[in-house]
């Protein structure tokens, strides 16, 4: 996801639509790229916030579970990786399969809302960190990823998207 060259130019219009989308319910572009450059900006990580939330001038991120240091380490790990193979879920047989598996079955009930500061800029949105796709194959949700990884440079090029057609 984190990759916009190596998406196709599908994904490409349906992530820009998406996130244009996400954008809005909070305010707009500016106001979700300064939540995005203000999660970037904050040490530690956001996500092991004990009051399991996080709040910048223009929104507020809520979830509903505290992340601890080390499962977000290991879905950081698993991510990296995740760009070799396509699955946040390694093989069976790989080493630290249960610990994968484990953080996935931990961190798939977590819901993360989003909400403007103030309440006439939009709804917000909410959404959950993983895509099931098969009983083998778990991902991301590109909102999280966006969100919470990936660079604030690549969501601006798949903000601004415009197809080719």
């Amino acid at each position: 996801m984190c990759d916009f060259n190596s998406l196709s130019d599908e994904e490409k219009e349906q992530y820009c639509e998406q996130l244009n989308n996400y954008a809005k319910s909070i305010g707009g572009v500016n106001f979700f790229l300064q939540l995005l450059e203000a999660i970037r900006e904050t040490k530690p990580h956001p996500l092991i916030s004990a009051n399991r939330e996080f709040t910048v001038g223009v929104a507020k991120v809520k979830w509903n579970k505290v992340i601890f240091n080390d499962k977000l380490q290991l879905l950081i790990k698993a991510r990296t990786d995740r760009n070799k193979q396509g699955n946040l879920l390694p093989k069976i047989d790989t080493k630290g399969y249960k610990k994968v598996l484990n953080l996935l079955r931990t961190m798939k009930p977590i819901v993360f809302t989003v909400k403007p500061a103030h309440r006439e800029d939009g709804d917000g949105f909410m959404f959950q960190p993983f895509e099931i796709v098969s009983e083998t194959s778990t991902k991301l949700t590109p909102i999280f990823d966006m969100l919470f990884f990936c660079s604030v440079d690549n969501t601006k090029k798949i903000l601004n998207y415009k197809s080719k057609s």
